[in-house]
């Protein structure tokens, strides 16, 4: 059982820098798990890499259709984002430090994983990964620092 946040998500279906190295984690891993926002998240960043130029709209519109396909055989199990969670979400901006940067997205991942039992959480997002131990998490990446 792993929980990949929604950078890791894309890693598996984008040609980028180190990539492969994500992929071959998420091949030993059956159980992939993220909370259903990483799905919206997922296809806004289709749409980024259409924006940047990184990928034209034919072949975003492969990688979603590869993506939903993965969707339908289970290879991506979602956590719900329902008022429980986001009220703990709520509850965590609060009691944050005012010093330490958090962003809503990231304040999903890390409260659905730890709400739901993780205490990893794979990501390659530098504000995700300072903010994991505040969470009681370890905040993992595979690739190579830059």
């Amino acid at each position: 059982m792993i929980y990949f946040d929604t950078s890791y998500i894309l890693k598996c279906y984008l040609n980028e820098a180190n990539a492969e190295l994500v992929r071959a984690l998420a091949e030993q891993e059956p159980d992939k798990y993220s909370c259903r926002w990483a799905r919206a998240e997922f296809f806004s960043g289709l749409k980024r890499q259409v924006r940047e130029a990184k990928l034209t709209a034919t072949q975003a519109g492969e990688v979603k259709r590869e993506f939903e396909s993965d969707e339908h055989a289970g290879v991506w199990l979602w956590l719900p984002v329902d008022d429980s969670l986001l009220d703990s979400v709520a509850a965590r901006f609060s009691s944050w430090p005012d010093s330490v940067p958090l962003r809503t997205g990231d304040a999903l991942h890390l409260t659905s994983a730890k709400e739901n039992g993780f205490t990893e959480i794979y990501s390659n997002d530098k504000h995700l990964l300072a903010a994991a131990p505040h969470f009681g998490l370890i905040g993992k990446n595979v690739l190579p620092s830059s």
